[in-house]
């Protein structure tokens, strides 16, 4: 029985021996994933910086990756022009050309079947570019802050030849231009100075941030992207209410309870607020991607900054614009001694940008995770 017994034990210590070794090398394995979650309002990036760091830290995307992209792009440029079509009866503005009333029905009648076969039509790229040539076409096209359209429309509309080539195949470019709404949760993995990398990137409707409470557990630190360019558009969900956003979560969770206009930038600082003095995130590193830069230094020379932020006395130059936004981030924070907000002027097309600017973030989120388990 003792001898038995003595063997039992054995056992058992070498189990527990195997648990030990596995929960060090399961530890040590946990200290080099870092789980890093995109956040932020629609249309502020997050889903092209999960682009980039497949082309800086994954390969890039192969021959066949990039033509599975071409739907996309073909429905991006179709949907772009129909959209703007659409807002010159609600705008009041008419053709410069009455011949392009024509050509408008037949937009519409032959959109269905060239976005179903992911392809441009002759006859389709005449009606596109007759439209897109048109004056009164463009005058609506300049106000695009008075309805929703998208970023790339310019970008694809002024390259219709190339996009509606049967032969053609998207660039690296034209992939990083295209928009595909994001719904559910979307994981990168990768690897970069001898890390794990695990980028999650969730929908940014109002619709989707109902999910984003599954993304919070085990989380080392936050990109929060904002669409600099965005302080004179509308949102995308049109004069939807704040209900399910303020039954969501509570007890210092994500309530969006302060009284901002609405409008993109106006949201996303609501949403950067819950996020920022948010109970879940008190030891994670919150880095805010303030994006876009791009379309602000272009934008900011037409529409004054006041459209947005009427007490705002500063110049409309890219630079004291861009000073006065990031301010109005970094002083939502409510606890400025113990968590500092890292800020990175950004545009998420231009990988250069990209790769220097998460070179920089990685050594932040190192030196924290350092601090955070006592070795810094």
């Amino acid at each position: 029985m003792g001898c038995r017994q003595s063997s039992e034990e054995k056992e058992a210590a070498r189990r527990s021996r195997r648990i030990d070794r596995h929960l060090r090398s399961e530890s040590q394995r946990q200290r080099r994933e870092i789980k890093l979650l995109l956040l932020g309002t629609s249309n502020s990036g997050k889903s092209t910086i999960v682009k980039q760091m497949k082309i800086i830290h994954s390969g890039g995307f192969n021959l066949e990756a990039c033509k599975e992209y071409k739907p996309l792009i073909i429905y991006n440029a179709i949907d772009s022009l129909t959209r703007i079509i659409r807002a010159l009866a609600s705008l009041k503005i008419e053709f410069h050309n009455p011949d392009r009333a024509y050509d408008a029905v037949q937009l519409f009648a032959l959109t269905g079947p060239a976005e179903s076969k992911g392809e441009i039509t002759p006859e389709l790229l005449g009606v596109m570019k007759r439209l897109w040539a048109d004056p009164g076409v463009q005058e609506c096209f300049r106000r695009s802050n008075e309805y929703h359209l998208e970023d790339n429309a310019a970008y694809y509309l002024n390259d219709l030849d190339r996009i509606a080539a049967l032969d053609y195949i998207p660039t690296v470019e034209d992939i990083l231009r295209s928009r595909d709404m994001t719904t559910g949760i979307v994981e990168n993995k990768f690897t970069f100075k001898e890390l794990t990398f695990k980028m999650v990137d969730v929908g940014g409707q109002r619709s989707e941030r109902k999910k984003w409470i599954h993304c919070f557990e085990g989380v080392t630190a936050i990109i929060f992207c904002v669409e600099l360019s965005g302080y004179d558009l509308k949102l995308y969900e049109d004069n939807q209410t704040d209900a399910d956003d303020k039954s969501m979560l509570c007890s210092g969770c994500l309530m969006f309870l302060h009284p901002f206009p609405q409008s993109r930038m106006a949201e996303s600082l609501r949403l950067f607020d819950s996020i920022c003095n948010n109970n879940w995130f008190i030891n994670t590193s919150l880095i805010l991607f303030l994006n876009k830069k791009d379309l602000l230094a272009e934008k900011i020379r037409r529409i004054p900054l006041t459209v947005c932020f009427p007490e705002y006395k500063g110049q409309n130059t890219y630079e004291e614009a861009a000073v006065y936004i990031q301010r109005q981030f970094e002083d939502l924070n409510r606890n400025k001694e113990t968590k500092e907000i890292y800020s990175h002027f950004t545009c998420a097309t231009d990988t250069s940008n990209i790769q220097f600017v998460f070179d920089a973030v990685t050594d932040v989120i190192i030196q924290n995770n350092l601090k955070y388990i006592g070795l810094c």
